[in-house]
């Protein structure tokens, strides 16, 4: 991300102005189990799709389901902004979503298994209500029927 002092005025106000949902607490909740008996998907705000998906626009409030067992190379980002350098994602996906080394987690035990599905959101929202209110209830409550026990969140 670059400096605000780098940006244009336009674009430099437009970070500022961003809203952004303040809350009083952080919710936690330990795992029940050690991690390495733990289902794990992922959960990201890059804007990452299938390649026949439908790409993300911006403030895109709809979410993508990937299944995990995606190769990397089947997985496109839509996700762009002036202060977002994709250049470390094109390189490699893992940088945002980690599959290839969560599977090595799996492989070596740290990790119980992976959930069947990486959930995809479009970040940078100017507005959260529908994310807030409808999509991302239902991802977390698919998420609840898939099974899983934990999520690694991962932004742009």
């Amino acid at each position: 991300m670059p400096r605000l002092d780098q940006l244009s005025e336009i674009s430099r106000n437009s970070l500022l102005t961003l809203p952004v949902p303040q809350h009083d607490d952080a919710p936690f909740t330990p795992l029940a189990k050690p991690l390495g008996e733990c289902r794990l998907a992922i959960v990201t705000t890059a804007g990452m799709h299938l390649r026949g998906d439908t790409p993300f626009r911006s403030g895109d409030p709809s979410f993508r389901v990937i299944p995990s067992t995606s190769r990397v190379d089947e997985i496109l980002i839509s996700h762009a902004s002036i202060g977002f350098d994709r250049t470390p994602v094109m390189r490699d996906l893992n940088v945002t979503l980690p599959l290839d080394r969560l599977r090595e987690m799996v492989a070596r035990r740290e990790v119980g298994r992976l959930g069947p599905n990486v959930y995809s959101f479009m970040g940078a929202q100017r507005d959260w209500t529908v994310v807030e209110q409808e999509t991302a209830p239902r991802v977390a409550a698919r998420l609840l029927e898939e099974g899983v026990d934990a999520v690694l969140l991962t932004p742009t």
